[in-house]
């Protein structure tokens, strides 16, 4: 039987894993930077620019979207550590994406290397009545 890590080994065999350095400068003319961890993770801090897409449903939310669906616009993929990515990376590339690419070492190393981190604006509150 193959392990969670063995697959994850088999994905990054087949996927380009950028450097962070790398990682940093690649980007192409309308890359779509996707963080594929959950909502409340993205939501404490994500790359400047990434869009949310779970790796749970990360295929399905591609598909349904016509602005995400073209499988030549680049994409670069990340998660906390970069094994998440990996998968996914290997997914849009059985998915016919042609330019797919992520991030070794994900956001743990971004955040580790002081890179810019976005987090959304606090919801205003509500005064309440005296």
């Amino acid at each position: 039987m193959r392990t969670a890590q063995d697959l994850v080994r088999e994905a990054r065999s087949r996927i380009v894993e950028l450097a962070l350095p790398e990682a940093v400068t690649w980007r192409p003319d309308g890359v779509l930077v996707v963080d594929v961890r959950e909502p409340t993770e993205y939501a404490a801090g994500h790359v400047p620019g990434a869009v949310n897409l779970p790796r749970g449903v990360l295929e399905f939310q591609l598909e349904a979207s016509p602005e995400l669906a073209n499988r030549h616009r680049p994409v670069l993929l990340y998660c906390q550590t970069s094994a998440c990515a990996a998968l996914a990376a290997q997914s849009l590339l059985q998915m016919g994406y042609t330019t797919v690419c992520s991030i070794a070492g994900g956001f743990d190393d971004w955040v580790a290397a002081g890179l810019p981190v976005e987090k959304p604006a606090p919801s205003p509150t509500l005064k309440q009545a005296s």
